[in-house]
């Protein structure tokens, strides 16, 4: 499973952009989109931005990201502890 995700571009230098993700920084090609600038968030898919999205949409697929890893963990470590 490929997971796409959205980050705000903090930094471009030629065609390479620095993004952040909730505080992660990361490099990502902008080869694939023309008109990306500072500021922007973009879906970021290994390693390339792919589109851009408004912060609006960014900020709520960071947030169910976020649910579904909480989600994931709590689900571990009840394992964790039946075995």
């Amino acid at each position: 499973m490929c997971l796409a995700i959205p980050s705000r571009i903090t930094k471009i230098e030629d065609s390479l952009a620095t993004i952040d993700v909730d505080g992660v920084t990361r490099q990502a090609s902008l080869l694939l989109l023309e008109d990306a600038e500072v500021g922007d968030y973009v879906i970021v898919h290994a390693g390339f931005a792919i589109h851009k999205i408004d912060e609006e949409a960014a900020r709520e697929s960071l947030r169910l990201i976020k649910e579904a890893a909480s989600f994931a963990d709590e689900a571990e470590s009840r394992e964790a502890g039946d075995g």
